[in-house]
C-alpha cells in the first residue's frame, strides 16, 4: 500500500467530503509578500485546477500586510516573508492553532541592469561605491531589506550605502528601480531573476545566506478562516509534492 505525505491524504479527504459546488463559490483570499506573488499565482492556479476553489491574492510588504490583518482585514491564509510576523499573528490568537508552517525560504540577489557595469563585479562595485544610487526593500516593513541592511552592516558597507540608498516598499518596487535603471545596483530576490521578462543583468552576486538571518517565509491561516473549508484546502496545499515543485521552480528552497 502507497504511503503518502499527511497533508496530501487530508487534502485528498478534504476533496472528496467538501461539494464542489459550495467550495467553487467561497472564495480564498490570501495576502502574499511581494517577493512571492508571482509563484502564490502559479501555485493558486495550480490549487483551482485541483479543487475547483478560486484564489483572490493581494500582495504587498509583509509588515504592511501584517498591520492590516491587526486591523481586520478580511484574509484567510497569509504568506508572509518572514517568521516574526507569523509567529506574532499566533501569539495574539488570530491564526488557526497548529497552522503556521515555512512553506520557502529565499535568498537575496545583488543586481544591476546599468550597462557601466556589465562584465564587472557586482560585488566589487558595491565595496568600492561605485554606484549612483543603491536600491533595497524597506527594512522596517520587508524582511529582504532587512536582510539586505544586516548583510551590508555586516561587511561594514551601511554606512557608505546608506548615504545613496533608495527605498522600496517592497520588493517588487525595489526590482523596479533596479530595473528601469533609477537604481545603479540593488538587492532584490532571487525568485525575481527567474521572470523571464527581467532584462539581462549587466552583473549579479548572490548573497551568501550565512551573512543575513535566514530567509524562512512562514504561512499562516487567519481565525476568520477557522470553518472556512477552501482555505483550509488551500493551507494544505502549499505542502503538498505538486505545490512544492511550483516554488522550487521559482528560486526557493523547500524543506522535504
Amino acid at each position: 500500500m502507497h504511503s503518502f505525505p499527511r497533508g496530501l491524504r487530508l487534502l485528498a479527504l478534504l476533496v472528496s467530503v467538501v461539494p464542489g459546488a459550495l467550495l467553487a463559490a467561497d472564495v480564498v483570499t490570501v495576502a502574499v509578500a511581494s517577493n512571492f506573488a508571482r509563484t502564490a499565482a502559479d501555485v493558486s492556479a495550480a490549487f483551482t485546477r485541483d479543487t475547483g476553489v478560486p484564489v483572490r491574492i493581494s500582495h504587498g510588504s509583509t509588515g504592511k500586510l501584517y498591520a492590516q490583518i491587526m486591523n481586520g482585514a478580511p484574509f484567510d491564509v497569509f504568506l508572509a516573508a518572514d517568521t516574526e510576523r507569523a509567529a506574532l499573528l499566533e501569539q495574539s490568537g488570530l491564526t488557526v492553532a497548529g497552522s503556521r508552517r515555512t512553506y520557502a525560504t529565499g535568498s537575496l540577489v545583488l543586481w544591476s541592469n546599468d550597462e557601466r557595469l556589465r562584465g564587472k563585479d557586482c560585488r566589487e562595485m558595491l565595496e568600492h561605491g561605485d554606484y549612483r544610487h543603491l536600491a533595497l526593500a524597506n527594512p522596517a516593513t520587508a524582511p529582504y531589506g532587512s536582510a539586505a541592511r544586516e548583510f551590508l552592516a555586516g561587511a561594514g558597507l551601511w554606512e557608505l550605502a546608506s548615504t545613496s540608498a533608495v527605498y522600496g516598499e517592497n520588493i517588487a518596487q525595489t526590482l523596479q528601480f533596479v530595473a528601469t535603471g533609477n537604481a545603479t545596483l540593488g538587492f532584490i530576490a532571487k525568485s525575481q531573476t527567474a521572470d523571464p521578462a527581467l532584462p539581462e543583468a549587466a552583473c549579479r552576486w548572490p548573497v551568501p545566506v550565512s551573512s543575513h538571518a535566514p530567509l524562512d517565509q512562514q504561512a499562516v491561516l487567519l481565525k476568520r478562516a477557522g470553518r472556512h473549508d477552501g482555505a483550509r484546502l488551500y493551507a494544505d496545499f502549499l505542502a503538498t509534492p505538486a505545490a512544492r515543485s511550483i516554488i522550487r521552480r521559482h528560486g526557493y528552497q523547500v524543506a522535504d
